[in-house]
């Protein structure tokens, strides 16, 4: 995949998002990951090493506030910024373009991820209807047994227990990374794909 910053790109950008006020590290880290709506988030070991480098060349200084290190834009910063505002103009369109080619690629992951689910729960509902077949032929699956009503409680507990699963598992990731478009569309096709298996199998 080609690189999502051209080389230095990034180093400008950093000068970009500093330059409304100081941010730490982390803060730089969220602010490129909102900007690309979640398709891409640097690491630290790509973000602080170049910060070290604006640094240097006196572009950026830093300031602590208790454990936490602070990076503002320089008046130096600010004049290598405004000089370079058409390149930056450039930055924000390759951004732009990049943003669009991680969905396409995470879009397609998702198609592939889901042909590959759809054939898992079709085998599985298969193997469910293959045993409720033969509960059926050795008379055990009465529809007014207390067996079934057994089933439909356990099969109401398992929704339950999925969805409360699934719940937390939300709340936990979006205390610590925003939920992204791509995430909610991933759990609204797994959901709809599962639901329509769910629905096949009772209709069969």
């Amino acid at each position: 995949m080609p690189p999502v910053f051209a080389h230095g790109a990034l180093r400008l950008y950093l000068l970009a998002l500093l330059e409304p006020g100081p941010k730490h590290g982390y803060e730089l880290i969220k602010a490129l990951s909102e900007r690309f709506g979640g398709t891409y988030s640097p690491s630290a070991g790509t973000i602080y090493p170049r910060l070290g480098k604006l640094e240097e060349e006196g572009l950026v200084a830093t300031e602590s506030e208790g454990r936490r290190t602070n990076y503002r834009i320089t008046a130096a910063g600010l004049v290598e910024l405004n000089r370079r505002r058409d390149e930056l103009a450039g930055v924000e369109n390759d951004i732009s373009a990049s943003v669009r080619r991680l969905a396409d690629n995470l879009r397609e992951d998702i198609r592939s991820n889901m042909r590959g689910l759809r054939a898992d729960l079709a085998a599985t509902a298969e193997a469910a209807r293959a045993s409720a077949r033969s509960a059926d032929f050795l008379g055990l699956g009465s529809r007014h047994s207390p067996g079934s009503e057994r089933t439909l409680k356990e099969a109401e507990m398992l929704l339950q227990a999925f969805r409360d699963d699934l719940r937390v598992e939300l709340r936990l990731h979006a205390s610590t990374a925003p939920v992204t478009p791509v995430t909610l569309e991933t759990i609204r096709t797994v959901l709809d794909q599962a639901r329509i298996s769910i629905r096949n199998s009772l209709r069969t």
